[in-house]
């Protein structure tokens, strides 16, 4: 009997019933419980398990660093509005309504870490993220629009609730690198979410796009709905070696 149930439940793609009614059959005789607590309980069980699969799905290809999470990360350093922002924004509803966030600051803020981590509790709540070194994106990029494939990878982006760009600014683009970024920007308006750090300000964003009619139309379309997070503080990394060279002497 055992075996036919197992293989009915592998048939129906059910492995939390699968992996657990035994045991839950026989703490529903120990308790006296009901079919319906009975049933119910292997539901739960079944709808946990699928919860959990599919968050480690969508962490695995979201390509996020696994260690960056907002329970690692030092938010006494941040100020009183840019804390509350945070408090609001992994809560995940700006997704919901298309709205993109901008991290602005010096190497070493944390901007990167904080956008991880606002990425990794979007996970937790069942939503998918994709996160790209700016400078890796847009060699995808160059190569999908040289094999003629640039509108369905574009398409392929939509399953995302959010996109994640890190370090915009570092890498100076030539002009073929900035139209592929300004396509993904244009094409994910009121789309998708879009997630951007970046060491430079909106006033240097000439550098990145080379023509001023572009930047502005790629600003415009960033800021239309969007949240700005100011992180000017002192390098972390800096800070900690600093700490570390004081415990030396």
């Amino acid at each position: 009997m055992n075996q036919a149930v197992d293989q009915l439940l592998k048939t129906l793609h059910l492995p939390g019933i699968r992996a657990s009614y035994e045991q839950i059959g026989q703490q529903a005789i120990t308790n006296h419980s009901s079919y319906d607590d009975y049933l119910m309980n292997l539901l739960e069980e079944e709808t946990h398990i699928r919860q959990q699969n599919r968050i480690t799905r969508y962490l695995k290809e979201s390509r996020l660093p696994y260690e960056k999470t907002i329970d690692v990360f030092d938010r006494s350093r941040l100020d009183q509005k840019t804390d509350r922002l945070v408090s609001v924004l992994v809560k995940g509803a700006f997704t919901d309504k298309y709205e993109n966030i901008l991290a602005f600051g010096n190497p070493g803020s944390g901007k990167t870490h904080l956008l991880c981590a606002i990425g990794h509790e979007l996970i937790l709540q069942g939503k998918r993220v994709i996160f790209y070194p700016s400078a890796l994106l847009i060699q995808e990029l160059l190569q999908v629009k040289r094999e003629l494939l640039l509108p369905k990878y574009l398409k392929r982006l939509d399953k995302f609730d959010a996109i994640i760009i890190d370090d915009i600014g570092y890498v100076q683009q030539d002009k073929y690198e900035m139209e592929v970024l300004f396509t993904l920007l244009a094409d994910k308006y009121e789309k998708t979410s879009i997630m951007i750090s970046s060491n430079l300000p909106f006033s240097g964003w000439e550098k990145i796009f080379k023509d001023p009619m572009i930047t502005a139309a790629a600003i415009d379309r960033l800021v239309h709905h969007c949240v700005i997070l100011e992180m000017n503080m002192k390098s972390y990394r800096l800070e900690n070696a600093t700490k570390n060279q004081e415990k030396r002497v």
